[in-house]
């Protein structure tokens, strides 16, 4: 019997009403890379227990690292008297159903050493030196994980996974201005991630960025690369479709399902099926089955997303969404799930090269700063691009561009794209969710010059 039902089996015999357990054990070999060089290796073991005790409807939560179960479901209970009541829970989950998924864990990875691991950050760092590049940085992460789940309603649910993610930046400072370029991959195989690719990616954008001009200060085209994209799925587009934010009118959609909020033919899903999905997984991190959902479908807004607390408040069933996000990957014990996408997908059919081909006047953009919402319930946000500017010209990519800033709108946005690639890749932003992304053209965008 585990230390996960040993938290449930307590709970039952001190009579609460409901109890959760959730036992993360993760495997960590991070490398970090400072000065062009590996500045430190660590492996890290780690067990934690969280529990979430719903009694009297009052919703409370605990965690430990002693994994003492009596203990922790004690803390939660007291702490759950200080707690409002929520008249609207009906209870957790009793589903028994099991989803086999592909290629979300890989026994190589589980057999990693961290000389192993650094040998990989190695050839990171390898392919990203260049006589153009004045300093590289950057991490590995090797995560192997184990992950359970139990209630008093009979659920409990294991699940076990991998993860490898890697970036590298490269900055150079020997032109006019000082500029940057970043590489990233993260992969559930280690087969699938090439740590070449990862070097030579952030050396091709620094190196191409160097001597940049001033681009016209106009209404333009602009081509948002993957890693650009990735940055506006998590922090302008994925808050928008939560049940939550939704009916609370904070969306810039609210009360817009079923209307056409973006172009024709655009598509925007939450696929947690995806074989060797970052985020994919059979089910949440409350044991509810995941499923694929569009959020947009032919440019329709279909549904939202929740846990079993927001679709509760409204009288509504959950979409399997709740997260208990780790770090630097995958899942933790922490007692209160989230509900956030576990995939946020974006899919095209479109060559990138012949988006390129097809613009008149533009620019393209590969990676984005500072992007978070200005006024999220009327859809505004801005970023800036620093460095990873080119300007594109009658089908052809030019000169690289100095800094500029956007500041845009969801919905108009969404409105103005004309093409979507088919080159979808998956995308990490830093201390968010994974998301998928390709390129994606949008027009009559204005731009700003940073000075």
């Amino acid at each position: 019997m585990s230390v996960c039902n040993d938290a449930i089996a307590y709970a039952r015999k001190i009579n609460v009403d409901e109890c959760e357990s959730v036992l993360c054990s993760k495997k960590i070999i991070t490398v970090r890379i400072t000065d062009s060089e590996i500045a430190e290796i660590k492996e890290n073991h780690e067990k934690s227990l969280g529990v979430r005790i719903i009694h009297k409807k009052r919703i409370a939560g605990a965690q430990t690292t002693t994994l003492e179960p009596d203990k922790i479901v004690d803390r939660a209970l007291k702490s759950a008297g200080s707690t409002t009541e929520r008249k609207f829970w009906k209870g957790l989950p009793s589903d028994h159903t099991r989803i086999t998924l592909e290629r979300v864990n890989d026994p190589r990875l589980w057999k990693m050493t961290a000389v192993d691991v650094s040998d990989v950050a190695q050839e990171m760092i390898n392919s990203a030196k260049n006589q153009k590049i004045t300093n590289i940085s950057g991490s590995l992460n090797v995560v192997c994980e184990e992950f359970e789940i139990a209630n008093t309603n009979g659920l409990q649910k294991t699940d076990v996974a991998t993860y490898v993610s890697g970036i590298i930046n490269s900055d150079s400072d020997i032109g006019t201005f000082p500029v940057s370029g970043i590489g990233q991959a993260s992969s559930r195989m280690l087969s699938d991630f090439n740590p070449t690719r990862v070097g030579s990616d952030a050396s091709e954008m620094c190196a191409g960025s160097i001597n940049p001009h001033t681009a016209d200060q106009e209404i333009t085209s602009i081509i948002f690369d993957p890693l650009a994209v990735g940055e506006l799925l998590a922090f302008v587009f994925a808050s928008n479709f939560s049940l939550k934010t939704y009916s609370e009118n904070r969306s810039c959609f609210s009360e817009k399902i079923g209307s056409g909020v973006a172009v024709e033919k655009f598509d925007l899903m939450d696929d947690p099926h995806t074989p060797n999905g970052l985020g994919s997984k059979s089910f949440d991190d409350e044991g509810v089955p995941t499923s694929p959902t569009h959020y947009i479908r032919n440019g329709i807004f279909e549904k939202t997303y929740s846990d079993l607390h927001d679709a509760y408040k409204e009288g509504a069933t959950s979409s399997g969404n709740a997260s208990r996000l780790g770090s630097p990957l995958g899942r933790s014990s922490d007692p209160i799930p989230v509900a956030i996408p576990h995939n946020l997908t974006i899919r095209g059919n479109s060559k990138r090269d012949d988006i390129i081909k097809d613009t008149k006047n533009g620019i393209l953009v590969s990676r984005l700063w500072y992007t978070y919402p200005v006024n999220p319930i009327r859809g505004d946000f801005s970023c800036t691009a620093r460095s990873g500017i080119w300007v594109v010209s009658d089908g052809q990519i030019k000169t690289p561009a100095k800094p500029v800033r956007i500041i845009h709108n969801l919905p108009r946005l969404l409105q103005q794209i004309s093409s979507v690639a088919d080159n979808m890749r998956t995308v990490l932003p830093w201390a968010s969710m994974p998301v998928t992304a390709p390129t994606i053209r949008c027009e009559g965008v204005t731009i700003s010059l940073i000075n």
